[in-house]
């Protein structure tokens, strides 16, 4: 059974007590009846708790909310489940969304929003249908709108707040590992208006304008903060902004950032140790000098010994892996034979090919004559298998190893938001919008990783 609200034809709205559990809608009480918006209020409440006292005249929600541990809270709630109703996903959402403490929005229709995103997500228009058809919800596009102008303008800081504060709780108080990564998130238009830019797509959706995401998680995947970016900011510059702000928004102490070699450039690097941070980055081993690049290659290839080279107070920490070396040879061996297949004749113009990917293994002469260059295959051998990493901890290099291993728990978030919750392509063009539409993916992403670490 479920509380329902019944627009009827003459403005009236009547509370009523519905039962479905024969296939059929049966109405078991009508609470009351009125056009006031603050009495439908009252008479939903009255019905809420009409139905809580008929329901084996006990709440198994209140009971178990009693439980100290949020587990059992939930273990609570699904044994006491004897079937699934039309509203049981709405019931289990709802229950995750407070526990985490979004219930503090002091606004029905982000509960709404963020559901819809879980249970079926579509546009904002197909929402309203969607809500009322599956939950009964009168939620009307226009208050949709309204609020997501109320949303993205002030509350998104409140809503990363009461992220980090269940995290820290889960966490048992300490963060500890703080994971950073960006996407990219395009939308189904051409048009650039200083926010909405083309730039490098991780999407593959060059030609269409994007904007760039930063995200952070803790260790388990749990989302602490985010922020926004033009679409053609290049993404080594948006570490230390987000980093720098979420410090100074939740006081943050004694943690370690985490982040891929994307990440890593000498500006990062000094700029979060004159914040005193400590980190863990993804080096650019191919990159480094002729003389780290030889000790490199003077290393024995042993599968899982560490090497440390001291850089100052970084330390360069590198290892060899089999299995990556399988995979590195694979991959070489793969584009190598797209590049034979594609240039087979010999003949390109250097305005039809690039020096990216494994199109560095080409030589272009003045002329047009294309030609693979096996020495350049050969050194490309040398580094199969090798990974490296930069750090000023002071942690043992199979710990750094581990928590840099760790940065999947992004990779996750960036999957299932794009995927599952479809947060683009994105089809606001107001920037006030944008925000919101993301900031509600962002708290349905923290329900969802909830309840799958669960």
């Amino acid at each position: 059974m479920f509380v329902r609200k019944k627009r009827n034809p003459s403005g009236v709205v009547s509370i009523q007590i519905i039962d479905n559990s024969h296939g059929k809608y049966r109405v078991v009480k009508t609470i009351g009846s009125s056009s006031d918006a603050n009495r439908i209020d009252e008479l939903y409440a009255e019905g809420k708790q009409w139905l809580s006292d008929h329901l084996g005249n006990r709440d198994i929600f209140v009971e178990a909310a009693k439980a100290e541990d949020e587990k059992l809270m939930i273990e609570e709630l699904l044994s006491n489940i004897d079937s699934i109703l039309l509203n049981g996903i709405q019931l289990i959402l709802h229950k995750v969304f407070d526990l985490i403490g979004f219930n503090q929005i002091q606004d029905e229709v982000l509960r709404h929003l963020v559901t819809a995103r879980l249970s079926q997500p579509m546009s904002k228009a197909a929402t309203v249908d969607y809500l009322k058809s599956h939950f009964d919800q009168d939620l009307q596009l226009h208050k949709i709108y309204r609020y997501l102008d109320k949303l993205g303008n002030n509350q998104q800081d409140l809503i990363q707040q009461i992220s980090v504060e269940h995290t820290r709780k889960i966490l048992g108080g300490n963060i500890g590992l703080v994971f950073y990564d960006v996407t990219t998130l395009y939308f189904e238009s051409d048009y650039a208006d200083g926010f909405r830019e083309t730039g490098f797509s991780k999407d593959g959706k060059h030609s269409q304008s994007q904007i760039v995401l930063g995200l952070l998680v803790s260790r388990g995947g749990y989302p602490l903060s985010y922020s926004l970016f033009n679409g053609s900011q290049y993404e080594g510059r948006t570490m230390i902004p987000i980093i720098e702000d979420f410090i100074y928004k939740f006081n943050l102490e004694d943690f370690v950032v985490v982040a891929d070699s994307g990440l890593m450039n000498k500006s990062n690097l000094e700029l979060l140790e004159q914040g005193g941070y400590n980190y863990i980055i993804g080096a650019r081993i191919k990159n480094e000098t002729d003389e780290v690049k030889q000790w490199i290659f003077s290393l024995e290839k042993v599968d899982g010994v560490f090497y440390e080279h001291f850089k100052g107070e970084r330390r360069l920490i590198v290892c060899y892996s089999q299995k990556r070396a399988k995979k590195d040879c694979y991959n070489r061996q793969k584009g190598i034979r797209r590049l034979q297949k594609a240039y087979k004749s010999g003949n390109i113009t250097k305005e039809n090919i690039n020096k990216r990917g494994y199109n560095k293994f080409l030589d272009i002469s003045d002329d047009v004559k294309v030609t693979i260059n096996s020495e350049k295959i050969h050194m490309d051998e040398k580094w199969d298998g090798l990974k490296g990493y930069i750090t000023n901890t002071n942690l043992a290099p199979k710990d750094v190893y581990a928590q840099y291993n760790e940065l999947w728990v992004v990779e996750r978030a960036f999957r299932v938001t794009k995927g599952t919750l479809e947060v683009r392509p994105m089809f606001h063009f107001n920037p006030v919008r944008i925000e919101a539409h993301v900031c509600i993916c962002f708290v349905a992403y923290k329900v969802y990783i909830r309840n799958w670490n669960e």
